[in-house]
């Protein structure tokens, strides 16, 4: 029997889904559902510009009031749960990505998060993770939003629809500069999906989507990027983009997704160094902590 099922085996009964290393964050609040040719050049991410870009004077306003009204944590936040959660969920994975433990770790301030279906919550915490750490006062994120067949981290923000990842992976004269979005928060930048494209699996699957990786890892170490990726059991570009990455983020809808699929998930990502899940939506029990947390198991 294998340590996930193992996991699984225990946690029955205590509301709780285990993986290694794991995080498990209980909610009683209802969160957001929300559901080519490879072209073989060395890229440099920090190059310029050569040709005029709508998006190098441009500022991403970010619509705060509606990120508020929609349950996530913004600058001012007052709700003081919400906060402490996100910080406790970002507390191993920046730790990995800056900490002791980043030494044996490939690409570890490289995030991905997921699900298994559509609805579980990723993009509510893929953003939720990006805000909660783009507002310490040393740290940068940039958010790349890779769920190209679905995307929703521009509208969700409140930001216009501009070229953005699958511009840059055909590289058609498009420079890394010209996809991103400076935010009206200073630690925050954001990398639209662009355009629908039929053959988006390939071009994320593309030697210039692992050049762009790499590049973002080794020249920028000092930053988080965090990829919203599509649904692993919905799409193939989940489990590509999962080996680009040095760390996964699983979000598992409490109560709703069967454990049938979490495992199937799971399997797909067994080539992954390092892999943390996330219950979500799932209701406070009265032996929790006191915001509402299971219990971490590694």
């Amino acid at each position: 029997m294998s340590i996930i099922e193992k996991a699984f085996n225990k946690a029955k009964g205590q509301g709780q889904i285990t993986n290694n290393p794991i995080q498990v964050l209980n909610e009683d609040r209802n969160l957001l559902n929300v559901t080519g040719v490879e072209k073989e050049t060395c890229i440099d991410v920090s190059k310029p510009s050569t040709t005029s870009s709508p998006n190098e004077s441009k500022m991403a306003e970010i619509d705060w009031v509606k990120l508020a009204e929609l349950g996530f944590v913004t600058p001012g936040d007052s709700n003081t749960q919400a906060i402490e959660e996100y910080r406790n969920i970002k507390r191993p994975l920046v730790n990995n990505a800056f900490g002791e433990a980043s030494s044996g770790i490939d690409r570890a301030n490289l995030i991905l998060i997921t699900s298994s279906v559509p609805g579980e919550g990723k993009t509510f915490t893929a953003i939720n993770l990006a805000l909660s750490i783009a507002n310490e006062r040393d740290k940068k994120v940039l958010l790349i939003d890779a769920d190209v067949a679905r995307p929703s981290v521009s509208k969700t923000l409140g930001i216009q629809s501009s070229p953005g990842l699958i511009e840059y992976l055909e590289g058609q004269d498009v420079e890394f500069s010209d996809i991103v979005l400076k935010t009206n928060m200073p630690g925050l930048r954001i990398i639209p999906a662009g355009k629908q494209h039929k053959h988006s699996t390939e071009l994320l699957a593309s030697n210039r989507m692992v050049l762009l990786a790499q590049q973002l890892s080794n020249r920028y170490p000092d930053r988080i990027v965090i990829f919203d990726s599509p649904p692993l059991l919905a799409a193939t570009q989940g489990q590509v983009l999962a080996e680009l990455v040095g760390q996964v983020v699983l979000v598992i809808e409490a109560e709703t997704t069967p454990q049938s699929m979490v495992m199937e998930s799971a399997s797909r990502l067994a080539s992954c160094d390092v892999v943390f899940t996330v219950l979500n939506k799932a209701k406070s029990t009265g032996d929790a902590g006191y915001y509402g947390y299971g219990q971490y198991a590694h």
